[in-house]
């Protein structure tokens, strides 16, 4: 059966897509059996594996539904990576999903049928703490949380932590922390030494030793449709990803 791990943080722009497209094709590349699911209304990690969120038929926002199945919402790219796709649709199941019965496992229940297929299946959640991500949390084993080096990242984590007890209690008595991921990582900054120590602290080997640092690469990769190890094979964002799916290989050991 294959580990699913959610990627959230309910603060944009912490490098969360960045950290699911990258990570899954770097373990995909090692030949792992791997699915991403899109469940962000933004769609940023499905036009980041080279997909037009304008013609998605069947996608995120089906499955949850269930107007569509998994068979049918998995499309294969060439980056070995399969991808259950997102669009703006996705942003009206949180209104539909409030009237439906265990609305809050609708995403489990729509995996249930392939996930023996994969080795790894990673969600990218959206970035709040709504029904979507409710479900991503209920539907994996782990989750993965890249946040930035900055002091504001320490409140976020701290309700973040909060929000995965709330639901290990209630829903999904399995949900364990995969780990801690810095992103954006700047070591000669005295704040993200600070932060890194304080986090450390609390989270022990919980942390990822790999951190992700800023690279241009990595940004511009999405507009090409591609994931950074495909777009530029020698770049320190390449490298690092690939230095965290190793890590992550390690741990699932």
């Amino acid at each position: 059966m294959g580990k699913i791990i959610a990627v959230t943080n309910q603060k944009g722009g912490v490098g969360k897509t960045t950290t699911a497209v990258n990570l899954s094709s770097m373990v995909a590349a090692k030949g792992y059996q791997v699915l991403i699911v899109d469940l962000d209304p933004q769609g940023n990690t499905t036009s980041s594996f080279g997909i037009s969120k304008k013609n998605v038929e069947h996608g995120t926002y089906h499955l949850i539904i269930g107007k569509s199945n998994a068979e049918q919402a998995i499309i294969h790219t060439e980056y070995k990576v399969d991808v259950i796709p997102s669009n703006i649709q996705l942003s009206g199941a949180t209104v539909e999903l409030i009237e439906m019965d265990k609305r809050e496992n609708r995403l489990r229940q729509g995996l249930a049928s392939v996930v023996d297929q994969y080795d790894f299946i990673f969600i990218d959640c959206p970035p709040a703490l709504d029904l979507l991500t409710l479900n991503g949390l209920c539907a994996a084993d782990t989750v993965l949380v890249p946040i930035q080096c900055e002091f504001f990242a320490l409140e976020g984590l701290s309700e973040l932590m909060n929000t995965v007890r709330n639901v290990k209690k209630m829903y999904n008595r399995y949900l364990e922390l995969e780990g801690i991921l810095f992103t954006m990582y700047d070591g000669r900054l005295n704040l993200t030494l600070q932060v890194v120590q304080e986090v450390k602290k609390f989270f022990g080997d919980k942390v990822f030793q790999t951190t992700i640092p800023r690279n241009v690469r990595l940004a511009e990769s999405p507009s090409y449709g591609m994931p950074v190890n495909y777009y530029d094979k020698s770049s320190r964002g390449t490298k690092a990803y690939d230095a965290l799916a190793e890590e992550l290989l390690q741990r699932s050991r």
